[in-house]
């Protein structure tokens, strides 16, 4: 398939496809079985267009969050062009800063811990993580998530306590020794994995004790750690270039590179296998971009339909609560046991989240009557009655994101969410609860320190509760809790 399609071609192939897919099927000589047998002709031994069509889809689903991933990596740290690279692989990259509206390469991202990014590449030899001692009050995390997007495991306040620590994180085929010492050891499912350090800021005068903590984050190859003799270096790759912004047009081009670092294992394997079928993956037996423009167009009807699914379960495989899908859609592989749909709508909803006991995300695009929120016609309210604002062991958060991209925006006062570390600048109500004014412009001076300012159209809003309490109230279990997140409701 090439890069990208110009719009008529792609307007052109979705008219084939609806044809081929919808009308004149079961004849020997319908556009479908001559399709067919001119693929067949060339040797291409692909099944059939319906087929093709219903794997394609099952492809989508299961490839989005691997997709997503990779062009991640690829910006993070192979091309250095990007525009968000961040640092070559087995490099902590620190951030003295909260992420704004310029970071684009990873949709939803949280603006309340600066980040320390770091990509393994376990083939060589494992890699040591260490952390230093940090203060109680100040809630950290490592979190370790694989190419299939799963959190392998956790490092921080919650995982571990506050105290320093070496950890070990291996590769999907190791089988060595862990040194003495070592608090725990963590497996990647695939050789290439990130890491993601959030660290505690409470204001702007403390991102120089961020910037302390960050610098004690170390990342040492096992034989570095141990001064012994490095082994050979992994071969060089030259990854096929990806973009986030790419992935629409060049979805399964991006699949078939990415799955070259995904190890087919036991979970896996069925759906590894029909995507060779249609010439996706290391194991495939034919190239994808040999097939006819019916089979191509069924490929891009079957796209559509994967996103509608992942859309759907994001609207509807939540509990509503309020207005807000509240859920639990963040874990590791047995996690998932196989749900594909679930891992690709916690990609979409938000990829790289944490499992819910580390931090719960509620997500609301409605209001409290369920009409979309949209900064263009409407001012919102958000009221946390007096004594009920959202219960966590850490700090909790209400971040604005474009309804459109669900990327952080630009506006005026440079402020993206609204979190409890700012509760003492706030102004309560004469009944103790806390009112946030949601509107793209100012509610007033004496309410700015309340303000969430909204895009001029639609809006998304994720609500954190890092470190979300266990014991009633609480959120959890996800869905389940005695703890509610309140409507929006768009002001008269």
């Amino acid at each position: 398939m090439k890069a990208k399609f110009s719009m008529v071609v792609k307007c052109a192939a979705l008219c084939i496809a609806a044809a081929v897919l919808f009308s004149g099927c079961g004849k020997k000589d319908d556009p479908i079985a001559k399709a067919e047998k001119r693929d067949e002709a060339k040797g291409i031994a692909a099944p059939g267009i319906a087929e093709t069509k219903a794997i394609a889809e099952e492809a989508f689903i299961y490839g989005l969050p691997i997709v997503m991933n990779y062009a991640v990596m690829n910006e993070f740290s192979v091309d250095k062009d990007s525009g968000q690279y961040k640092a070559p692989f087995n490099v902590i990259h620190s951030e003295a800063r909260v992420f704004t509206y310029k970071d684009t390469a990873v949709v939803t991202p949280n603006s309340d811990t600066p980040y320390s990014i770091l990509w393994l590449d376990l083939r060589a030899e494992p890699m040591m993580i260490s952390v230093p001692a940090v203060a109680k009050a100040r809630y950290y995390s490592v979190q370790l998530i694989d190419g299939n997007a799963y959190n392998y495991g956790y490092i921080g306040s919650r995982a571990t306590g506050t105290g320093a620590g070496d950890y070990l994180v291996v590769g999907p085929d190791w089988k060595g020794q862990a040194p003495a010492g070592i608090k725990e050891v963590f497996q990647s499912t695939t050789p290439f994995a990130l890491t993601i350090f959030r660290t505690q800021l409470f204001n702007d005068a403390d991102m120089p004790n961020v910037v302390k903590v960050q610098t004690g984050y170390k990342a040492l190859p096992l034989s570095a750690f141990l001064k012994q003799a490095t082994p050979p270096a992994a071969p060089k790759i030259n990854f096929l270039p990806a973009t986030t912004a790419g992935i629409k047009d060049n979805f399964y081009q991006y699949l078939d590179a990415a799955l070259q670092y995904v190890p087919v294992t036991e979970d896996n394997k069925a759906i590894r296998a029909k995507l060779a079928s249609i010439g996706i993956g290391p194991g495939k037996i034919f190239e994808f971009k040999d097939l006819s423009l019916e089979h191509k167009a069924a490929v891009l009807l079957a796209m559509k339909e994967g996103d509608d699914k992942v859309d759907k379960y994001l609207a509807s495989g939540m509990k509503d609560i309020n207005g807000w899908k509240v859920g639990s859609l963040f874990g590791d592989r047995a996690f998932y046991n196989g749900d594909w749909l679930k891992r690709a709508a916690a990609a979409k909803g938000g990829i790289y989240g944490n499992d819910a006991i580390e931090a719960m995300y509620p997500m609301t695009r409605v209001d409290a009557t369920g009409e979309t929120l949209d900064g263009s016609k409407h001012n919102y309210t958000l009221t946390f009655p007096a004594g009920q604002l959202p219960p966590v062991n850490a700090f909790w958060s209400v971040t604005m994101y474009d309804g459109k991209t669900q990327l952080l925006i630009e506006n005026p006062i440079n402020r993206y969410l609204i979190n409890s570390p700012m509760l003492p600048a706030m102004k309560k109500s004469s009944d103790g609860s806390l009112t946030l004014y949601i509107q793209k412009d100012s509610p007033g001076k004496g309410k700015e320190a309340n303000w969430l300012p909204a895009p001029d159209g639609p809006i998304y809003l994720v609500l954190r509760l890092y470190g979300p309490k266990d014991t009633p109230p609480s959120i959890l279990p996800a869905g389940h809790g005695t703890w509610k997140p309140p409507a929006i409701v768009a002001s008269k």
